[in-house]
Protein backbone atom coordinates (compact mmCIF):
# COMPACT_ATOMS: atom_id res chain seq x y z
CA UNK A 1 0.00 0.00 0.00
CA UNK A 2 2.76 2.39 0.82
CA UNK A 3 5.90 2.85 -1.23
CA UNK A 4 9.21 2.42 0.51
CA UNK A 5 11.45 5.46 0.72
CA UNK A 6 14.23 5.23 -1.81
CA UNK A 7 16.54 7.51 0.08
CA UNK A 8 18.16 5.75 3.04
CA UNK A 9 18.67 9.03 4.87
CA UNK A 10 15.76 10.30 6.90
CA UNK A 11 14.52 13.80 6.04
CA UNK A 12 13.72 16.44 8.65
CA UNK A 13 10.06 15.41 8.90
CA UNK A 14 11.07 11.77 9.43
CA UNK A 15 13.44 12.80 12.22
CA UNK A 16 10.63 14.74 13.94
CA UNK A 17 8.26 11.81 13.52
CA UNK A 18 10.77 9.38 15.00
CA UNK A 19 11.44 11.70 17.94
CA UNK A 20 7.74 11.69 18.78
CA UNK A 21 7.23 7.97 18.19
CA UNK A 22 10.07 7.21 20.59
CA UNK A 23 7.93 8.83 23.32
CA UNK A 24 5.14 6.30 22.72
CA UNK A 25 5.65 3.23 24.89
CA UNK A 26 4.91 0.87 22.00
CA UNK A 27 7.78 2.28 19.92
CA UNK A 28 10.18 3.42 22.64
CA UNK A 29 12.63 0.52 22.47
CA UNK A 30 12.30 -0.50 18.82
CA UNK A 31 15.40 -1.06 16.72
CA UNK A 32 16.20 1.51 14.03
CA UNK A 33 15.13 -0.99 11.37
CA UNK A 34 11.73 -1.53 12.98
CA UNK A 35 11.25 2.21 13.49
CA UNK A 36 12.04 2.95 9.85
CA UNK A 37 9.37 0.44 8.85
CA UNK A 38 6.79 2.31 10.95
CA UNK A 39 7.82 5.74 9.64
CA UNK A 40 7.50 4.58 6.03
CA UNK A 41 3.93 3.45 6.60
CA UNK A 42 2.52 6.02 9.00
CA UNK A 43 0.11 8.79 8.00
CA UNK A 44 -0.50 12.12 9.76
CA UNK A 45 -4.14 13.22 10.07
CA UNK A 46 -5.55 16.49 11.44
CA UNK A 47 -8.92 16.77 13.20
CA UNK A 48 -11.00 19.58 14.67
CA UNK A 49 -12.68 19.63 18.08
CA UNK A 50 -15.90 17.62 17.96
CA UNK A 51 -14.94 15.76 14.79
CA UNK A 52 -15.47 11.99 14.73
CA UNK A 53 -12.48 9.81 13.90
CA UNK A 54 -14.04 6.34 13.95
CA UNK A 55 -17.49 4.99 14.76
CA UNK A 56 -18.53 2.05 16.89
CA UNK A 57 -19.39 -0.96 14.69
CA UNK A 58 -17.61 0.58 11.69
CA UNK A 59 -15.27 -1.78 9.83
CA UNK A 60 -11.86 -1.45 11.50
CA UNK A 61 -9.13 -0.36 9.12
CA UNK A 62 -6.30 0.87 11.31
CA UNK A 63 -4.76 1.94 14.62
CA UNK A 64 -4.32 5.53 15.84
CA UNK A 65 -1.61 7.24 17.90
CA UNK A 66 -2.34 10.64 19.47
CA UNK A 67 0.24 13.25 18.47
CA UNK A 68 -1.63 16.24 19.91
CA UNK A 69 -5.09 17.05 21.23
CA UNK A 70 -7.41 14.82 23.25
CA UNK A 71 -9.72 12.00 22.13
CA UNK A 72 -12.69 10.46 23.93
CA UNK A 73 -13.81 6.89 23.25
CA UNK A 74 -17.52 6.30 23.80
CA UNK A 75 -20.15 3.58 23.55
CA UNK A 76 -23.92 3.95 23.21
CA UNK A 77 -26.86 1.82 24.23
CA UNK A 78 -29.96 1.20 22.11
CA UNK A 79 -31.54 4.41 23.50
CA UNK A 80 -28.61 6.58 22.46
CA UNK A 81 -27.25 7.05 25.99
CA UNK A 82 -23.50 7.59 25.84
CA UNK A 83 -20.76 6.53 28.23
CA UNK A 84 -17.13 7.57 27.95
CA UNK A 85 -15.00 4.43 28.01
CA UNK A 86 -11.67 6.24 28.25
CA UNK A 87 -9.78 9.40 27.35
CA UNK A 88 -6.72 9.36 25.10
CA UNK A 89 -4.09 12.08 24.89
CA UNK A 90 -0.60 12.68 23.51
CA UNK A 91 1.36 9.44 23.27
CA UNK A 92 -1.67 7.17 23.70
CA UNK A 93 -2.88 4.47 21.31
CA UNK A 94 -6.46 3.59 20.42
CA UNK A 95 -8.33 1.14 18.18
CA UNK A 96 -5.60 -1.43 18.85
CA UNK A 97 -8.28 -3.98 19.77
CA UNK A 98 -8.86 -4.57 16.06
CA UNK A 99 -5.44 -6.17 15.62
CA UNK A 100 -5.38 -9.93 14.93
CA UNK A 101 -9.06 -10.20 15.85
CA UNK A 102 -10.90 -13.35 14.77
CA UNK A 103 -14.20 -12.52 16.45
CA UNK A 104 -14.91 -9.05 15.06
CA UNK A 105 -13.66 -6.78 12.30
CA UNK A 106 -15.43 -3.76 13.78
CA UNK A 107 -14.26 -0.90 15.98
CA UNK A 108 -15.49 -1.41 19.58
CA UNK A 109 -16.11 2.30 20.30
CA UNK A 110 -16.61 5.73 18.73
CA UNK A 111 -13.66 8.14 18.86
CA UNK A 112 -14.25 11.91 18.92
CA UNK A 113 -11.83 14.82 19.29
CA UNK A 114 -12.25 16.83 22.50
CA UNK A 115 -9.66 19.33 21.27
CA UNK A 116 -8.08 20.16 17.91
CA UNK A 117 -5.17 17.85 17.24
CA UNK A 118 -3.15 15.55 15.04
CA UNK A 119 -3.13 11.76 14.96
CA UNK A 120 -0.78 9.23 13.44
CA UNK A 121 -2.52 6.42 11.61
CA UNK A 122 -1.26 2.95 10.69
CA UNK A 123 -3.18 0.62 8.42
CA UNK A 124 -4.22 -2.50 10.34
CA UNK A 125 -2.85 -4.99 7.81
CA UNK A 126 0.42 -3.08 7.45
CA UNK A 127 0.89 -2.99 11.23
CA UNK A 128 0.09 -6.69 11.57
CA UNK A 129 2.61 -7.42 8.81
CA UNK A 130 5.20 -5.31 10.63
CA UNK A 131 4.63 -7.26 13.85
CA UNK A 132 5.17 -10.52 11.97
CA UNK A 133 8.43 -9.20 10.53
CA UNK A 134 9.68 -7.61 13.74
CA UNK A 135 8.65 -9.59 16.86
CA UNK A 136 9.86 -6.85 19.22
CA UNK A 137 7.10 -4.61 17.85
CA UNK A 138 4.50 -7.29 18.65
CA UNK A 139 5.89 -7.69 22.18
CA UNK A 140 5.69 -3.94 22.87
CA UNK A 141 2.11 -3.81 21.57
CA UNK A 142 1.14 -6.73 23.84
CA UNK A 143 2.73 -4.95 26.82
CA UNK A 144 0.78 -1.78 26.05
CA UNK A 145 -2.51 -3.67 25.71
CA UNK A 146 -1.80 -5.53 28.95
CA UNK A 147 -1.25 -2.26 30.84
CA UNK A 148 -4.42 -0.80 29.32
CA UNK A 149 -6.41 -3.86 30.40
CA UNK A 150 -5.06 -3.58 33.94
CA UNK A 151 -6.12 0.08 34.09
CA UNK A 152 -9.60 -0.74 32.78
CA UNK A 153 -10.14 -3.48 35.37
CA UNK A 154 -9.13 -1.07 38.15
CA UNK A 155 -11.58 1.51 36.80
CA UNK A 156 -14.33 -1.12 36.60
CA UNK A 157 -13.64 -2.09 40.22
CA UNK A 158 -14.02 1.53 41.33
CA UNK A 159 -17.26 2.01 39.38
CA UNK A 160 -18.77 -1.19 40.78
CA UNK A 161 -17.69 -0.99 44.43
CA UNK A 162 -17.22 2.64 45.49
CA UNK A 163 -19.86 5.22 46.43
CA UNK A 164 -20.37 8.33 44.28
CA UNK A 165 -18.06 10.51 46.38
CA UNK A 166 -15.19 8.02 46.31
CA UNK A 167 -15.69 7.27 42.58
CA UNK A 168 -15.60 10.97 41.78
CA UNK A 169 -12.40 11.55 43.76
CA UNK A 170 -10.72 8.47 42.24
CA UNK A 171 -11.66 9.57 38.74
CA UNK A 172 -10.36 13.10 39.37
CA UNK A 173 -7.06 11.61 40.57
CA UNK A 174 -6.79 9.30 37.56
CA UNK A 175 -7.60 12.01 35.01
CA UNK A 176 -5.49 14.54 36.88
CA UNK A 177 -2.48 12.25 36.54
CA UNK A 178 -3.26 11.78 32.87
CA UNK A 179 -3.56 15.47 32.03
CA UNK A 180 -0.86 16.78 34.35
CA UNK A 181 1.81 16.90 31.64
CA UNK A 182 3.96 19.44 33.45
CA UNK A 183 3.72 17.50 36.76
CA UNK A 184 2.60 20.55 38.74
CA UNK A 185 0.35 20.42 41.81
CA UNK A 186 -1.97 23.27 40.84
CA UNK A 187 -4.31 24.26 38.01
CA UNK A 188 -4.49 20.87 36.28
CA UNK A 189 -7.04 21.14 33.47
CA UNK A 190 -9.29 18.22 32.52
CA UNK A 191 -11.08 19.03 29.19
CA UNK A 192 -14.47 17.54 30.10
CA UNK A 193 -17.91 18.93 30.91
CA UNK A 194 -19.63 17.78 34.12
CA UNK A 195 -21.92 15.58 32.02
CA UNK A 196 -18.97 13.95 30.25
CA UNK A 197 -17.18 13.45 33.55
CA UNK A 198 -20.31 11.82 34.98
CA UNK A 199 -20.35 9.24 32.18
CA UNK A 200 -16.72 8.39 32.98
CA UNK A 201 -17.64 7.90 36.64
CA UNK A 202 -20.74 5.90 35.70
CA UNK A 203 -23.28 7.99 37.59
CA UNK A 204 -25.67 10.91 37.05
CA UNK A 205 -24.70 14.51 36.38
CA UNK A 206 -26.63 15.58 39.48
CA UNK A 207 -24.66 13.24 41.73
CA UNK A 208 -21.31 14.47 40.39
CA UNK A 209 -22.45 18.10 40.66
CA UNK A 210 -23.13 17.64 44.38
CA UNK A 211 -19.62 16.30 44.97
CA UNK A 212 -18.11 19.04 42.79
CA UNK A 213 -19.97 21.72 44.78
CA UNK A 214 -18.41 20.41 47.97
CA UNK A 215 -14.92 20.28 46.42
CA UNK A 216 -15.36 23.80 45.03
CA UNK A 217 -16.23 25.16 48.47
CA UNK A 218 -13.05 23.52 49.79
CA UNK A 219 -11.02 25.29 47.11
CA UNK A 220 -9.92 22.00 45.56
CA UNK A 221 -11.47 22.38 42.11
CA UNK A 222 -12.95 25.00 39.82
CA UNK A 223 -15.25 24.60 36.85
CA UNK A 224 -15.07 26.58 33.62
CA UNK A 225 -16.62 26.13 30.17
CA UNK A 226 -15.91 22.52 29.15
CA UNK A 227 -13.10 22.28 31.71
CA UNK A 228 -12.63 20.95 35.22
CA UNK A 229 -9.61 22.49 36.94
CA UNK A 230 -7.90 20.86 39.90
CA UNK A 231 -6.63 23.79 41.97
CA UNK A 232 -5.08 21.83 44.84
CA UNK A 233 -3.73 18.42 43.83
CA UNK A 234 -2.15 17.64 47.21
CA UNK A 235 -5.40 18.10 49.14
CA UNK A 236 -7.37 16.11 46.56
CA UNK A 237 -5.03 13.15 46.97
CA UNK A 238 -5.57 13.09 50.76
CA UNK A 239 -9.39 13.08 50.68
CA UNK A 240 -9.63 9.28 50.66
CA UNK A 241 -6.62 8.93 52.95
CA UNK A 242 -7.66 10.56 56.25
CA UNK A 243 -4.47 9.44 58.01
CA UNK A 244 -2.19 10.85 55.34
Amino acid sequence: MYELLEDRHMNIQDVKTEAFLRKIVVFRDLTTESMNLIIRRIQTLSYKKGEHIIFEDEVAKGVYFVHSGTVKLTKQDENGNEIIVCIKQKGDVFAEACLFSRTSELYPATATMLEDGQLFYLDKLELEKGMHEYPELAIEMIRYMSDALREKTSTLRDVALLDVYAKTIKTLERLGNKFNNSKTRWNIEIPLTIQEFATVVGTSRESVSRVFSKLKKQGIIEMKTRKIIILDWCTLCTLLKPNY
